[in-house]
Parts: structure tokens; sequence; C-alpha cells
């Protein structure tokens, strides 16, 4: 059986697995990807010199292979599970990635102050963006969780969704985001931003907030990059921090360990220079 071939088999049997958004994107690596590559190719014929001469072919697509090598992998995979390749053969394993930099910003207390200047300046206008941008501030949550969320899901300490990108995620829900939504009015929906709201109103409205804040260069998702490090800065460990952003792996975390070494070096030179003053080495 060819890899084109197998491809509606595995389809057929496995991208129930996936959300809808997900099967468009994977779908839409296996046309243009994985089909030119692949598609006359015996599925079990496929061997590692293979994974990593396809590789080496799009180092002008790195993220694109970044992304698509994992959706391979479980197609392989799977491959075994129907009897289509050999048992532990997928050629896909210990395949290395493509080194990217990731792109990080932290807003920092100054920016912080100034943002929440404008967010209250402009809550009388826009008072359902406002509350949904504290939201996103005060929660460290997704884009997607606080534009989806809705009423029922929300008790006393949490806010406990039953699906996110992770799977089912609880937000711990503190008292400056209970406040934010005291103030919003509950609708017959059930959404919490109400029926009308729609997500376009929230990126043209955090355009405009964003500039006239000073901070032209911040994107929604940078507000829990930056909630990631006030709470490594109040100490919170790695492990705790991925509970509170609702990381469903450890090494999607460990992108904020630096921030974490960060603090443990200022620590460390506070703790020497108190120490250095009661030995009377320095004044």
């Amino acid at each position: 059986m060819s890899f084109a071939e197998y491809v509606p088999i595995f389809w057929t049997h496995y991208a129930a697995h996936w959300k809808p958004s997900t099967q468009r994107t994977n779908r839409a690596y296996i046309r243009n990807h994985f089909i030119p590559a692949f598609g006359e190719r015996i599925i079990g014929s496929l061997i590692r010199p293979d994974i990593v001469a396809w590789r080496d072919a799009m180092t002008r697509k790195e993220g694109a292979f970044n992304r698509a090598i994992p959706i391979l992998s479980v197609m392989l995979g799977y491959a075994e599970t129907l009897g289509y390749r050999p048992r532990g053969s997928n050629p896909c394993k210990g395949i290395s990635r493509y080194k990217r930099r990731v792109k990080e910003r932290f807003l920092s207390a100054r920016e912080y102050q100034r943002l929440a200047t404008v967010l209250h300046a402009q809550s009388a206008t826009m008072p359902i963006e406002t509350a949904a941008i504290w939201l996103l501030v005060y929660l460290g949550a997704r884009k997607g969780e606080i534009l989806g969320l809705r009423w029922e899901w929300i008790g006393e300490a949490y806010i406990d969704l039953p699906d996110s990108k992770t799977g089912p995620k609880r937000l711990y829900l503190n008292r400056q985001a209970a406040i934010i939504l005291s103030g919003l009015t509950r609708q017959s929906s059930g959404r919490v931003l109400g029926d009308a709201f729609r997500p376009r109103r929230l990126d043209n409205a955090w355009v405009e907030i964003r500039s006239v804040a000073g901070i032209p260069d911040v994107r929604l998702h940078d507000l829990r990059h930056s909630f990631a490090s006030v709470a490594i800065g109040h100490g919170i460990s790695l492990s705790k921090l991925g509970g509170l952003l609702g990381h469903a792996l450890p090494e999607t975390t460990v992108r904020y360990a630096h921030l974490a070494d960060d603090t443990i070096g200022e620590a460390a030179s506070r703790i020497s220079g108190s120490m250095a003053r009661v030995l009377g080495l320095v004044s």
C-alpha cells in the first residue's frame, strides 16, 4: 500500500481524535507536505534516511517541518497498529527539529502601569473588550479560553474548562479576576462575553489599546508570557507554573527556565551581599 492510499484509511480511523480546527490544520500538512514527499512510496518502506532527507529539503520551511513531524509520526505509528509497518519501526522517532528562537515579550512594571491606565480610561467605551483583557492579565489564560468562557464553568475558587488546547483545564480564580467577572452582565446564552461579542472585536480593541499604552509590539498572547514572568519573579516554581498555565507537558514550561535562573541569581547576589556586610568585607 502506498502512502497516498494509506491516507484515507488513517483519516477514517484516526481523525475523530482531533478537534475540527486540528483536523483542518493536519489535513493541510498531509496535502501540502506529506503527499508530495511520500505519496508514491510504499507505507512500509519508509525509513529514517527518508525522513532526514525530507527534513533537509525543508530548510526554508523550518517552522512547517517542526509542526508537521509530530503529525507524520502519528500517522506512521498508527500504520504499525494496523499492521502496515513492523512494530517499533517508526522512522520519525529521534528526528531532531529545527532550533528556532522563540519570540518572548514580557511586560515591565512600568508597561503594566501604562496598560492599566489605558484599560481604566477605555472601560466606559469598550467594557467587554477591556474586561476580556483584564482576565487575560490576571488569569494567564489563552485568548480562546476567555473568548469561549461560560458562566456555568465558573465556581467560587476555580474555572473548570471542559476543553482547551490541552484538554480539560482548571483556571485558578483570583480575587482580581472575580471582581472583573462580577462587573459583567449575565446573559441567557451563558457566554461570559455575550452572544454579540466576536474575536475580531477583541483584536481590534487590543491594537488601539496597546498603541495608546506605548506597547505596540505586545501581542495578546504576550500577556500570558508576562503572567509567567511575574509568577517566577515571586518565587513560583516551574512545576507550579505549569499547573497555573495548564501545560500538558513539563517541557512546555521549561521555556521559562531562564527567568527562574535569573531570579535565583538575583537572590544569590543579595544573600552574598548580606554575608559580606556581616563579615565586614564591604561597608
